[in-house]
């Protein structure tokens, strides 16, 4: 949904009439469309009946196509929790609960505000929507405002009721969430991340022993080290891998293409009265003239170049220079792709392991050295001959046996010097962590932070600028009629004013929108930020100022200047009067927005027209290799909660803010909350998904109540000022009791606000102990299961070895030992070579394979028996946290198979090279055109 004011324009009543019926005609058509291709494109419309795992689909919408709104209405939203996740399900619960909250608001305020504002009043020489304004009291009949300020105070009471009820339910829902099986016996639900970690804690034993004070003590440190080089051979090898099944793909292409050219030749040959012989073809369909694959591998000629000549095969230009990360056109060297990325493959396959084992070196070597504080005289202390390649950072995840334990953790004083270890972070996903960030000193994240905050603030004084002038174009013809030097503004075809004052400015801001988010990103990875969801929550709050001053207050203040404008001018005098009756008129400039918004932008979120015009772009223009059209197809699109909150509350603020001053507003605002609500919860039922790696379990919804207040501050102030300004007819002040007793009912608010934050805060992040055992200890036959397969040792042997993959979130590859609690130490261990890329073997000691592979994919890497180290750590468990760098396999290159057997070829070939690969559920037919059967060869299957 867009969060800018582009689509609304300060208007008149005429031009809100306009607006409605504009915006109702598109609500109408838009919707009327989605009815009629809804049922024909389910990848668009419904793809969480078929994407995702069976537990977590949804039933089909409905087999009636015109049913579909009683079925979006009559749908469980609870349903979202399950399915979707907590985030998704929370923002439809506050769209609900925005609803609720401004149904009665709409129903009074419409029935006593609207009457008391505009019976009798002809003599303000208001009309239209501007009669329904706070500003359009008569001067003699000021005792009405007591009318505003009774309902403010019934509004502000009802809105607290809701927010302490929805406060409730969050902290209730999230505190089962986080004890429930699913979520308590992942390992991610027990791991921390600490970062500012001191130089003498940096072991494994001494972290381990620092925590062992905690329940249940500690089963698993990863140190975070300085892997240097390893990053960059990382991604190098992904960038092969990727440029060789498109390059592998392309060839297979050309051959198809290159003999379907050759068929039609012998084809029209045959039409010219050629005689063919009726032997020309074999018993496969290929013509004698094109080699069998035998034949082919029988000779010194492959199939590849049988089929393909030199000039055909794919190529590309590599930098021109080492440190360049892309190539230019005409500049660099020229290289065969797919030969460049099999060598490339292989060189950094060897380095890797050639790092990996050093790595594991590393690791042994810290894993055992003495506590801080014995008498030791090398402790924690490095020796010139014996300096680690890979010194560790001074940050660490720590892996807890029991989940309360992990949350006492990361709320106890650890250090006791200032900021040491004082950054913890309780439910780290890997895919979620920014692992360049998990070395920054304390004092400096905390400059950076100061920096960063710094520049934002900057950024929305600047960004101040645009928008007010966007607010001032709006009424271009005051401008006109006040300055003499613009009163050609005046002269120019209506036409033209139009798109001055309605088209370009919002067009100019909407870019500058669209960088906007980038930016605040930016700034808070600058800031240190270990987490990508922390950087949504942070962009959360930052956007929000952002939209809050510059859509809302800017917007409003420069609207009511600009409109009072003529007058100031000529007696400014009457600064105080004139802006007490003009600044209610900005209002008609949201109600437009919020027509918008609630119309068109309803219906163009059920119609999806950009997501359905790129899925058919994408698959026709980047839907070249398998992998490509398997996420394109069956990877369901998602949200930035950094962004979407925002514009919602940005709605909530103005919505609280104007519902006294314009009544109006509150009826729109329901239809808006309503529709959205409706839209949202058919969304992500039937088509988006929350991705478990950055989920926050809802940390976004507490935010939002914050901005729900931020609302009601900016109402209560509004009106408060609006109050003391109010003047009667002999020009005196006629509103101060009014005015004081909003100054009392802002003081009642912040009391309430300090008392929600105080009794619910603390419960929103962490698990307390009074449902520890409920985790542990419960009567769940899988709460049992999860207790067993943290505690138990027996969990690690072979016939629970399937368990312990289930508890590792990334399903890294990785092998199992048996683990004696008791002493805290590893009975087997594995090393980083054996879990990252080499040939699956097994454990002497257990028999559970060392890497887990794929079904039917053959690895081509051989066996390597060179290292003798046996262990990354002296635990053994999942390989979950440490940098994938470190454990990350190389990825299965994925081919389709083709009817010329040269995707066979191909396949053979890669693996001789030693590489893995596969042509499992890809098929390429006789056009060139690739389809999939099934997800990549190395994922897991339902």
């Amino acid at each position: 949904m867009s969060s800018n004011l582009s689509g609304a324009t300060s208007a008149s009543t005429a031009t809100f009439v306009t607006a409605l019926v504009f915006n109702a005609a598109v609500f109408g058509i838009e919707l009327g469309i989605f009815t009629l291709v809804r049922p024909f494109f389910p990848a668009i419309y419904q793809p969480r009946t078929y994407v995702p795992p069976k537990s977590r689909r949804a039933a089909e919408l409905t087999k009636n196509f015109v049913l579909w709104p009683w079925a979006v209405f009559k749908a469980d939203y609870h349903d979202i929790r399950t399915k979707v996740g907590m985030d998704a399900y929370f923002f439809v619960r506050f769209l609900r609960m925005m609803a609720r909250i401004l149904l009665p608001i709409w129903l009074v305020s419409w029935v006593i505000l609207l009457p008391i504002t505009a019976v009798r009043s002809d003599n303000t020489g208001r009309t239209g929507l501007d009669r329904f304004t706070f500003g359009n009291v008569p001067a003699n009949q000021q005792p009405r405002y007591a009318a505003h300020l009774i309902l403010t105070w019934f509004f502000t009471i009802w809105i607290w009721w809701n927010i302490r009820h929805e406060m409730k339910h969050f902290v209730t829902t999230r505190q089962r969430w986080l004890i429930e099986p699913d979520n308590s016996s992942s390992a991610m639900a027990s791991t921390i991340l600490i970062t500012g970690v001191p130089r003498n804690y940096l072991s494994e034993s001494a972290i381990r022993n620092l925590f062992s004070h905690l329940p249940g003590g500690v089963r698993k440190v990863w140190l975070n080290r300085d892997l240097k080089e390893m990053p960059d051979l990382y991604e190098r090898r992904l960038n092969a891998a990727k440029k060789l099944e498109s390059a592998e793909t392309t060839l297979l292409n050309t051959a198809v293409k290159l003999h379907n050219k050759k068929l039609k030749a012998e084809a029209k040959a045959a039409k010219k009265g050629r005689r063919v012989s009726t032997d020309t073809a074999n018993n496969d369909g290929r013509p004698l003239t094109d080699p069998s694959i035998i034949d082919v591998e029988q000779g010194d000629v492959s199939l590849a170049e049988k089929l393909v000549p030199k000039n055909k095969r794919p190529t590309h230009r590599l930098p021109p220079f080492s440190w360049m990360p892309f190539s230019l056109p005409l500049m660099g060297k020229k290289v065969d792709s797919i030969e460049w990325a099999r060598q490339e493959l292989a060189e950094t396959n060897k380095a890797l392991r050639e790092a990996r084992r050093t790595l594991a070196r590393d690791v042994a070597a810290t894993s055992n050295l003495p506590e801080p504080g014995t008498n030791h005289p090398d402790a924690l202390k490095a020796d010139a001959g014996t300096s680690q390649t890979y010194p560790p950072l001074n940050s660490a995840f720590v892996l807890f046996n029991k989940q309360i334990a992990a949350h006492m953790a990361a709320q106890v004083l650890t250090h006791h010097l200032p900021y040491r270890m004082a950054g913890k972070n309780v439910g780290v996903a890997p895919e979620d962590v920014i692992w360049g960030n998990l070395n920054m000193n304390p004092y400096e994240a905390r400059v950076r932070t100061a920096i960063g905050w710094a520049i934002t603030i900057g950024l929305i004084i600047v960004w101040a600028i645009p928008v007010a002038f966007i607010g001032i174009v709006s009424n271009v013809h005051s401008l006109c009629e006040t300055y003499s030097w613009l009163a050609w503004l005046c002269h120019l075809p209506p036409v033209i004013v139009g798109i001055i004052s309605g088209i370009l400015p919002p067009a100019l801001l909407a870019v500058l929108n669209m960088l906007l988010p980038i930016v605040l990103r930016l700034l808070s990875r600058f800031e240190g930020t270990t987490q990508r969801t922390t950087i949504e929550l942070s962009l959360m709050t930052r956007y929000f100022l952002f939209q809050v001053i510059n859509s809302f207050l800017v917007v409003t203040l420069s609207s009511g200047i600009i409109a009072a404008l003529p007058d100031l001018v000529n007696n400014p005098g009457s600064i105080p009067s004139l802006l007490a009756s003009r600044l209610p008129q900005a209002s008609n400039f949201f109600l437009t927005y919020i027509i918008l918004q609630g119309l068109s932008g309803t219906a163009s979120g059920f119609l999806q027209v950009v997501p359905l015009v790129l899925y058919y772009v994408k698959l026709f223009i980047l839907g070249s290799t398998p992998r490509s059209i398997y996420g394109i197809k069956y990877t369901l699109r998602s949200v930035s909660w950094g962004t979407l909150f925002p514009s919602i509350t940005l709605l909530v603020v103005i919505t609280v803010a104007y519902s006294i001053i314009s009544p109006i507003i509150n009826g729109l605002s329901f239809v808006t909350f309503f529709l959205f609500y409706q839209m949202y919860k058919y969304l992500f039922i039937w088509q988006l998904d929350g991705q478990k790696t950055g989920e926050t379990g809802g940390l976004f919804f507490p935010r939002a109540i914050q901005h729900l207040f931020v609302g009601m501050y900016l109402q209560q102030i509004c009106l408060a000022a609006l109050f003391f300004l109010a003047r009667d007819q002999n020009k005196n002040a006629s509103a101060v009791p009014e005015g004081a007793l909003m100054i009392v009912l802002i003081a009642f608010t912040a009391f309430f606000h300090i008392i929600i934050n105080n009794s619910y805060g603390p419960l929103t992040q962490y698990l307390p102990l009074t449902l520890a055992e409920m985790t542990h200890g419960g009567k769940d036959a899988n709460v049992a299961a999860a207790t067993q397969e943290l505690d138990d040792a027996a969990s690690y042997k072979e016939a629970k070895s399937s368990d312990v993959e289930k508890r590792s979130v990334r399903k890294r590859t990785g092998g199992s030992g048996s683990v004696d609690l008791s002493s805290g130490k590893a009975k087997d261990t594995t090393t980083v070579e054996d879990v990252s890329g080499s040939p699956a073997t097994e454990s002497p000691k257990t028999g559970v394979p060392a890497v887990e592979r794929a079904d039917d994919v053959e690895e081509g890497e051989a066996n390597d028996q060179e290292s003798s180290i046996r262990g990354v750590d002296e635990d053994a468990g999942p390989k979950d946290f440490y940098h994938p760098a470190s454990v990350e396999p190389q990825p299965v290159i994925w081919i389709p198979r083709d009817p010329l057997g040269l995707g066979e070829a191909e396949e053979r070939a890669i693996r001789a090279a030693g590489i893995r690969v596969s042509t499992r559920d890809a098929v390429m037919d006789a056009k060139g055109h690739v389809d999939i059967e099934g997800p990549p060869p190395e994922s897991d299957r339902d």
